[in-house]
């Protein structure tokens, strides 16, 4: 295996990417913001990715205390991989590096490779609500995989699996619901084709297209 290049540099951001800063790393990283996930979990959400490469990145990963693993309890009983606490800091890194990525006018938003997860942490990019939305919880539903998100005033989080009491449920798949975060299909016509399904509230669901905004792009 070749040695690693590393920048070597009494400056934290050339050591912060000597740490992530290796292809795939900083993807890996995003893949586990949302919670625990098991090897061939990692390799589904990374396409492109080979399996030699990708554990040669999570050994990094762990070997700089950023990514940790653990063996679920019986019956599931396998081995997940999860950030550290202090690599759980970078989440903010990854969402602020998402929204910075938004802005760039040659973004590809149709070509049919968005998946859940990234759906959801794009949310927590290109939230701006047009007025304080009060708390409010929604649970997102692509097929059986359940994400929450939860309004309280200027913040946003969202995470993986079933929302805690919800004020809507909203049900669809990936492309239907990033068109009606992008402003493309409007909720009364998402429910009245049926491509949305939803459960409690619909002022909440009418709401949930205002709260997210493109940035604009550079000068």
């Amino acid at each position: 295996m070749p040695t690693r290049r590393k920048y070597d540099q009494a400056c934290g951001t050339a050591h912060a990417l000597d740490l992530v800063g290796d292809r795939w790393a900083l993807l890996v990283v995003r893949e586990l913001v949302l919670g625990p996930r098991r090897f061939t979990d990692l390799r589904e959400g990374l396409p492109g990715i080979g399996p030699n490469v990708l554990s040669e990145r999570l050994k990094q990963l762990e070997d700089a205390g950023v990514v940790g693993r653990r063996v679920l309890p019986p019956p599931a009983a396998s081995t997940v991989y999860e950030l550290t606490e202090w690599g759980s800091e970078l989440e903010d890194v990854v969402v602020r590096l998402g929204r910075w990525g938004a802005r760039a006018p040659n973004l590809a938003l149709d070509n049919g490779g968005m998946r859940p997860e990234w759906l959801v942490l794009a949310l927590r990019a290109l939230y701006s609500p047009d007025a304080d939305p009060g708390r409010t919880t929604y649970e997102i539903r692509f097929g059986d995989e359940p994400f929450w998100a939860r309004t309280d005033g200027g913040s946003l989080a969202v995470g993986r699996g079933a929302a805690a009491e919800p004020d809507a449920i909203l049900a669809g798949d990936v492309e239907t619901l990033a068109q009606l975060v992008r402003g493309q299909l409007k909720p009364r016509a998402a429910l009245r084709s049926g491509s949305v399904k939803l459960e409690g509230d619909r002022a909440a669901f009418d709401r949930f297209p205002t709260l997210f905004k493109f940035p604009p792009p550079p000068a």
